[in-house]
């Protein structure tokens, strides 16, 4: 008889475990990615210059997502999202564009928790230990309590997402709707009941081409959350039904993210007034609580603070299979194309980790971190978009088990000027948002050199081993 396979050999392909709502489940939990900086944004813009900046970035999520759910169908069998997405378009056109696109996307995901971590740390002070000073002497480093907490969410961000990703989908389940009754409890109660005002809104954004630069200026901080919704395609190929659940959980999502844009700004800023967003951007949720209920607060900062920390598992799995498919694909080094023993890209999760630990010691900061990453997040969605448009064009006859109609590639070439507005506006206007400077402009601008220099090591890689033992493209190394 036949000897079966060890138990522990590393497996060859992602695990077919998800359902749509299971990707629908991931992004539940991106209000709290909009709490980060919602305050922020209408203290300095006004609550109606905010609202209106909200909801056009949110409706821009949604087109994008529509295109991606095409690209993702296309090319079912690789996981990395958007990242595949612009490598698989540009590679032949432009070969220095596949590794430039992975390397944007990843080191978006991959601060993840190095944003998360310095948010909860900067909610737990301000909410539950404001006379908290906890400091680790460590000789050479002396920690503080903000960056000891973000160390303790990166590290327990990488023990969850080394597993199969099917353990942590109850704990995000649970997450994704403890933020959404939030976000429908705000709704319903601040607009139906007596609380409610827009008596304190009002329109702080500038005329004319300073107000224009402005505008841009924060749309391209808020596309940090809104464009996060396509998180889902990344995990397309570990979906049972590929086709369907791919169609509807990125339908879902986008839909879900357009009504939180719209409903949660306004519901919660008229609820508190305007200035109180601005002067208590990280206390305006457990604030509009006690309005309602004159209690609550400590449920609020558990609810969102358990959403933060799943929304960091959620950006390190994420992450984690931009590099692998990347490496599988010829375009970083090959000791990223592994899978653990649980289907899990280990050694990229793993990179990550240590990345975001440098993170938390150098920048020390959740919106300057934001900077650093968003460079790098909104040129992969420019690639990808733009890609959609070259894959049409260069592929014409491919399978398209969810094919858009002919007006697309003209909306995703609207998109590409957009997104090009949008970058140039970040990169050089990142002091208007207060969010950052050159430090972090110059911080991903180098890891997006070095997904120049590792490629190049990978092309010498492919080119010293011998030919027998290397996989076909786009498929994962041998254990």
């Amino acid at each position: 008889m036949p000897t079966a396979p060890p138990t522990d050999a590393e497996p060859h392909v992602l695990a077919k475990s998800l359902r749509w709502w299971d990707g629908v489940a991931l992004t539940l939990s991106l209000p709290a990615a909009l709490f980060v900086s919602l305050g922020y944004s209408v203290g300095t813009l006004g609550a109606w210059a905010a609202l209106l900046l909200w909801g056009l970035i949110a409706a821009m999520a949604v087109l994008h997502n529509r295109l991606y759910a095409e690209m993702g169908a296309m090319f079912s069998d690789k996981s990395g999202g958007i990242a595949l997405y612009a490598s698989e378009a540009w590679r032949t056109r432009l070969p220095a564009l596949a590794p430039l696109a992975t390397y944007a996307y990843w080191f978006a995901w991959a601060t993840a928790p190095a944003i998360w971590g310095l948010t909860v740390a900067q909610i737990l002070t301000t909410q539950c230990w404001p006379e908290a000073h906890a400091t680790l002497d460590l000789g050479l480093l002396r920690l503080e309590l903000p960056q000891l907490v973000a160390l303790a969410v990166a590290l327990l961000s990488w023990a969850l997402a080394m597993v199969q990703l099917r353990f942590a989908m109850g704990l995000m389940t649970l997450a994704g709707l403890g933020l959404a009754g939030l976000v429908l409890l705000y709704g319903a109660a601040a607009l139906l009941g007596p609380h409610w005002s827009a008596a304190s809104f009002g329109w702080r954004l500038p005329a004319g081409a300073t107000g224009l630069r402005h505008a841009l200026a924060w749309l391209f901080v808020m596309a940090w959350s809104a464009y996060a919704v396509e998180a889902a395609a990344s995990f397309i190929p570990e979906f049972r039904d590929t086709v369907a659940d791919t169609r509807r959980a990125l339908r879902v999502s986008a839909l879900w993210l357009l009504g939180v844009c719209l409903l949660a700004p306004l519901a919660i800023t008229g609820l508190v007034g305007e200035p109180l967003m601005g002067q208590q951007p990280d206390g305006f949720l457990q604030r509009g609580i006690q309005l309602l209920f004159g209690g609550g607060a400590g449920l609020v900062t558990g609810v969102l603070v358990f959403g933060v920390l799943l929304l960091s598992v959620m950006g390190t799995a994420d992450a984690g299979r931009a590099l692998y498919q990347s490496a599988c694909d010829g375009l970083t080094v090959r000791q990223f194309a592994r899978l653990n023993r649980h289907g899990v890209p280990a050694r990229a999760i793993t990179l990550q980790l240590l990345i975001n630990g440098v993170l938390v010691l150098v920048v020390g900061n959740a919106l300057a971190v934001i900077v650093a990453g968003n460079v790098g997040y909104v040129l992969a969605h420019l690639l990808a978009v733009s890609g959609f448009v070259v894959l049409r064009k260069d592929r014409p006859t491919a399978p398209r088990p969810i094919r858009l109609g002919p007006a697309w590639p003209v909306v995703a070439l609207l998109l590409t000027g957009f997104d090009a507005v949008i970058l140039v506006a970040g990169l050089t206007g990142a002091s208007i948002t207060g969010y950052g400077g050159a430090k972090e402009v110059a911080i991903a601008l180098g890891v997006l050199a070095l997904s120049q220099g590792l490629y190049q090591v990978r092309r010498w890689q492919d080119r010293h081993r011998h030919p027998a033992d290397a996989p076909p493209r786009g498929q994962p190394l041998p254990p």
